[in-house]
């Protein structure tokens, strides 16, 4: 019996070691998330506010489809409003702000990896 509580005492020591040891798993990235340089959360001290960024545009493949762009972290279609602007036009890599008789041209920064132009 000193034997069977022997091993039991050194499973359970062991078990205790292994639950202190440090996890190695690796953080999973979302592969959804816009890359670092369009990530503006937060400007650091000495950027400028340029206005609103176009950080995506969706536009479905088929005629007639749709159309959709991430301004800022929002989601907006055509004829929808964005902080007072009339959205007037989505395409592959830019999106038109109306506000009054002022108009915005907002483009994507750079294409990523993997993109392709839309059919025009």
């Amino acid at each position: 019996m000193d034997e069977a509580v022997k091993n039991l005492f050194l499973t359970a020591l062991a078990c205790l070691a292994l639950a202190q040891a440090p996890a190695s798993a690796q953080a999973l990235l979302d592969p959804t998330r816009p890359p670092a340089s369009m990530d503006r959360i937060a400007p650091s001290a000495g950027d400028v506010d340029d206005g609103p960024r176009l950080q995506s545009v969706l536009i479905a493949r088929h005629a007639g489809g749709r159309h959709v762009a991430v301004i800022d972290g929002e989601t907006v279609r055509p004829g929808e409003t964005f902080k007072g602007a009339r959205v007037a036009r989505v395409s592959a890599d830019e999106v038109v702000l109306v506000r009054g008789s002022e108009r915005q041209v907002l483009r994507l920064d750079a294409p990523l990896p993997g993109m392709t132009r839309a059919a025009k």
